[in-house]
Order: C-alpha cells, then sequence, then structure tokens
C-alpha cells in the first residue's frame, strides 16, 4: 500500500502558482543576469511558493498564539525571528512596526484608508504588486 502512494506521488506533475514571465521579470531586475533558463525559472518559482507558503503558515501560527484573526507585520516579524535561517537573511529587509504619527487610535487610521495604494513609498522603490499588473 505504500509503495501505492509513493507512485502516485512521483506521478503529480508540480506546477507553481506564479505567473513564469512575472518571476523571470523580477530575476531580470539584477543586472548580471540576462537570460534565465526554463528549469531555474522552475525552481525559482517552486521554491519561492514554498518559502511563501512557509512563512504565512509560521506567520499565521503565531497570530493564532496572539489570539488574533488577521496577520499583521508584527506577527509575521516574530515568525521569521523564530527560524533563524530565515531571519539570517529577511529580517534586516522588512520593515520596522511604525508608530501612530497622527495620534489617532489603529481603527479609526484603518478606516480612513480605502486602499493599499494610498500608503506613500520610500523614494527609489517600487511596490511588488507592479509586478504582478496585468502589463507590465
Amino acid at each position: 500500500m505504500a509503495e501505492d502512494e509513493e507512485a502516485k506521488n512521483s506521478e503529480e506533475t508540480i506546477q507553481p502558482t506564479f505567473p513564469s514571465s512575472r518571476v523571470k521579470k523580477i530575476v531580470k531586475l539584477d543586472g548580471d543576469i540576462n537570460k534565465v533558463n526554463s528549469e531555474a525559472l522552475f525552481l525559482i518559482s517552486c521554491s519561492s511558493q514554498l518559502f511563501l507558503e512557509f512563512i504565512a503558515e509560521r506567520s499565521a501560527r503565531v497570530a493564532i498564539e496572539k489570539k488574533r484573526k488577521t496577520v499583521k507585520l508584527e506577527h509575521l516579524r516574530v515568525a521569521v525571528k523564530r527560524h533563524q535561517p530565515t531571519s539570517d537573511f529577511l529580517l534586516d529587509s522588512l520593515p520596522l512596526p511604525s508608530q501612530p504619527v497622527d495620534g489617532r487610535p489603529d481603527a479609526e487610521r484603518t478606516r480612513s484608508r480605502t486602499s493599499l495604494g494610498d500608503k506613500p513609498v520610500p523614494a527609489g522603490t517600487r511596490r511588488i504588486d507592479d509586478f504582478f499588473r496585468n502589463g507590465s
């Protein structure tokens, strides 16, 4: 019975959910890369998907531990800190938790903002959403 399961698992085709053209664009943002091999692109897509699933699961666990239903940046930071290999390269890239500038409560600020696009982006940076929009 175990052999049948192994045969089924080995026959499954793995398909990453990220659009390969978008992943290729992101990879080519590195000036040193001119061409991307299709096998390398496939591996990058699969590993990125697995990594994001891993981080999302860890962050969700932290949110549950803190009795929250919404995963926030603070939960992501705690999840990354708890996993040393991830912490080594990712923690410095995560934004620091910000203090409210205008003195309004958190819920009031959330209600006044209609979309993610309203947030100012530091000069010289682009939102990752731009890479995943049609026609980019």
